[in-house]
């Protein structure tokens, strides 16, 4: 395969074929390298990492389960280094192109899988999503994503950071495979369910930027259309900015603890922001983090409450449009602070999130996102398609 996108990685050249027969069969899939496959070292974005590592002993659920379908495995993709990223800029294997939007990130850290789809080198992509890995790079390249409920789809074989956010998710340029990829790796649920409320979060509409705000409104009528009731709503009382302190608090200790022991083993080279980000992470312990754990229980439980069986929350999936992707450093920062305050939200509740590509700004992709209740997921997969079928336009 030509990868002008900087999309695989370039020292893997992996294809696995799919079974004969299958509801995928026919179609392609590049996984993000944080997915073990069958004699393949999984490098996870940083040299140091594939180098102290073995080949994997087995591929890993999802990517067994998708071949087993018939799909075709074509590679595996760059991702932000050791998945600690949301903007899709990789120091040591570059920054994949979008495809969408060139001269803009692609969005992280499930970057090379969003370019590949995007970009036409596969029908659907692997990604994984711990505070918005896949959210972000589909809102960011138009595509469509999913971060599941936490623990509705097995993450055996997949390299996991912050145990009780990692997710593994997808990525698809079309509704109706989206759906059929779930339908596949998700559990089964009852049939028929759809959404019976429509809670708009003007609080969270209120962070993003005004270009935002207006891309969405076409889409945003749309999905009001297409629900019994609508309704507005306020997320966090408390102000999400909170919401987002504690989400990133709990995170980086986890990822702290996750890649300890490796990093005093192995003393690997990181990229600066990384490094940074480690180091800070290294000096969390139980206590720092006590209160973060009750909010995040608060939250929730107030969610949950709030969404019920059946009701679907709407916010946009980003508050801004992509950087530049020779962005300075303070650029790149002030991007993730901004961003992190709407991926929190799912994040810390654990809750199933799609981004839909029904939007874009002078060209460039705006995602729309709708939140379900837990276990809500295949709800809003058919939700998702039926949303695209109403659609009388697509951005360009």
């Amino acid at each position: 395969m030509h990868d002008a996108s900087g999309a695989f990685v370039a020292r893997t050249s992996i294809v696995v074929p799919g079974a004969v027969s299958g509801p995928l069969h026919g179609l392609t899939f590049a996984a993000k390298d944080l997915f073990d496959v069958q004699g393949h070292v999984t490098g996870a974005g940083n040299p140091d990492w594939a180098r102290t590592h073995a080949p994997a002993r087995h591929s890993a659920w999802v990517v067994d389960r998708l071949i087993e379908a018939g799909a075709t495995l074509v590679g595996k993709t760059v991702t932000d280094e050791i998945s600690l990223g949301l903007l899709g800029i990789n120091r040591f294997h570059g920054t994949p192109l979008n495809p969408r939007a060139p001269d803009r990130v692609p969005g992280g850290s499930s970057s090379g899988s969003a370019s590949a789809v995007a970009g036409g080198l596969a029908d659907f992509a692997l990604g994984t999503d711990s505070g918005g890995s896949v959210r972000i790079p589909a809102s960011f390249t138009g595509l469509y994503g999913l971060r599941p409920t936490h623990g509705a789809i097995p993450v055996d074989g997949m390299m996991t950071q912050s145990p009780s956010f990692d997710t593994a998710g997808f990525f698809a340029g079309d509704a109706s495979t989206f759906e059929v990829i779930g339908n596949l790796l998700l559990p089964a649920t009852e049939a028929g369910t759809s959404p019976s409320e429509l809670l708009v979060a003007s609080d969270a509409f209120a962070t993003a930027d005004p270009t935002v705000r207006e891309a969405l409104q076409s889409v945003l009528h749309l999905v009001m259309q297409a629900v019994p009731g609508v309704r507005e709503t306020v997320l966090a009382p408390d102000g999400l900015a909170t919401w987002c302190v504690n989400q990133r608090l709990l995170q980086a200790f986890e990822f702290g603890q996750t890649f300890a022991e490796w990093i005093d083993r192995s003393n690997p080279t990181f990229s600066f922001e990384v490094a940074s980000s480690l180091v800070r992470a290294a000096a969390l312990n139980e206590s720092d983090v006590s209160a973060a754990r009750l909010l995040r229980a608060s939250v929730r439980a107030r969610l949950d409450e709030m969404l019920g069986s059946a009701r679907v929350l709407c916010l946009p999936t980003s508050p801004i449009l992509p950087i530049l992707r020779n962005a300075r450093l303070s650029e790149m920062r002030k991007a993730v602070d901004r961003i992190v305050h709407l991926t929190c939200i799912a994040g810390l509740t654990g809750l199933p999130q799609v981004s839909l590509p029904l939007a874009a700004s002078g060209g460039i992709p705006v995602g729309l996102s709708l939140i379900g209740p837990r276990g809500g997921d295949r709800m809003l997969l058919a939700f998702a398609r039926r949303l695209a079928a109403s659609a009388t336009t697509r951005p360009v």
